[in-house]
């Protein structure tokens, strides 16, 4: 039973992965008929599809061209067929990229380069591309029983993170590598995110969470995070889907390490590197913004992750003292997590995603010990 307990939330995925897989066929299907057309316009259709697909080899220049963009993320668990209140309850962030990104005054992008440099994160290649991008959110944590008042040490603590982050990913063309660095500074406990749910919640004559006062630290206390991801494109010899793997690596606020394959599947005029869903971790980077020229595509993701975390200021608290807490020892120290989601996008630069996600118990004991799961939407527009 526990391993029914554990691993059947995930199981909820094949569903949503198989109707992708059956989309993607009929998209890629939807292209047959060009098939029928005179050869030249044939031949110059599929050069441009090409064309679109592989970013411009801009040599001697780390910052050719930048697509702008902006993308709006909501999570929430009640975007899960079923619809709950309880583990991550919601989360909501604003990303920018190009090259407005790079050069605002509000930005980490100078430590963040800094850091880049000093851990030898500096990359050379003939066809690198460079693409900057700073994001701003807020998400939640809440127990099962959000009508207890007092604090609940048999259920995972109520707990919140607001935050600023840059991001820089360099991008190798030739070798179809891309390293993507981010810097995150932000404040835990603060009383936004448990004010905008008791608002939400008031609206909706929903029930309202009663125990935000005794969220891990209180009050506020400052955080901050950096991850260094590699992610790598797996040749493969379809023109419909891709394939990638992503290793990655945290020190901060969520300390882990990770590797990954996931996939896109259905009408891609996109780089391969302009979307990466794998790098999301709760409400942070769940935006998928995209230094990709409007294009008109859809396609089915999909995606597994193994992660080895070693801390999680999220459930252990950080130096504040915090009403409810887990050691170390009280938590699973490895972690799967699971993500399907479909995305259209139109020649205008608007595009909308739908995800679902969840992951592997992280507590051991208690009515903690569940697989979380939850949706989100994405809308998102290149300029």
């Amino acid at each position: 039973m526990n391993t029914l307990k554990h691993w059947g939330g995930l199981l909820g995925l094949q569903h949503l992965i198989a109707l992708g897989l059956a989309l993607s066929s009929f998209t890629a299907a939807a292209d047959i008929p060009y098939l029928a057309r005179s050869e030249p316009e044939w031949t110059q259709l599929a050069s441009l599809i090409e064309e679109e697909k592989r970013p411009a080899l801009h040599f001697d220049n780390r910052n050719p061209r930048a697509i702008k963009s902006w993308a709006l993320a909501f999570d929430n668990d009640v975007l899960v067929p079923g619809g709950r209140d309880q583990d991550y309850t919601y989360g909501i962030n604003f990303t920018q990229t190009g090259d407005d990104a790079r050069t605002a005054f509000i930005s980490l992008n100078k430590p963040l380069i800094g850091l880049d440099k000093w851990l030898g994160n500096e990359h050379k290649s003939l066809g690198l591309q460079e693409t900057f991008s700073r994001e701003i959110g807020a998400f939640g944590f809440t127990p099962e029983d959000i009508s207890i008042y007092r604090a609940n040490p048999n259920d995972r603590p109520y707990a919140s993170l607001i935050y600023l982050s840059s991001s820089r990913e360099q991008i190798d063309l030739v070798d179809n590598i891309a390293w993507k660095s981010t810097l995150t500074i932000g404040a835990l406990g603060l009383g936004l995110v448990g004010g905008l749910q008791d608002l939400v919640h008031e609206v909706t004559s929903s029930e309202k969470p009663q125990g935000w006062d005794n969220q891990i630290s209180e009050g506020g206390e400052l955080t901050g995070r950096y991850v260094l991801a590699r992610q790598k494109y797996l040749d493969n010899t379809s023109d419909n889907t891709e394939v990638k793997s992503t290793v990655q690596a945290s020190v901060g606020y969520l300390t882990e390490a990770s590797w990954s394959l996931s996939f896109r599947s259905g009408r891609i005029h996109s780089p391969w590197s302009s979307f990466n869903p794998e790098l999301a971790s709760y409400g942070e980077k769940s935006s998928y913004s995209s230094n990709a020229k409007p294009v008109n595509e859809r396609y089915f993701w999909a995606g597994i992750a193994l992660k080895a975390r070693a801390y999680n200021a999220l459930v252990q608290g950080q130096f504040r003292a915090s009403p409810v807490t887990y050691d170390h020892g009280e938590l699973n120290p490895v972690l799967v997590e699971a993500w399907a989601g479909y995305t259209f996008a139109f020649k205008h630069g608007y595009r909308v995603s739908y995800v679902l996600r969840g992951h592997s118990s992280e507590i051991k004991k208690g009515a903690g010990d569940r697989n979380l799961l939850w949706g989100g939407i994405v809308v998102a527009r290149s300029l």
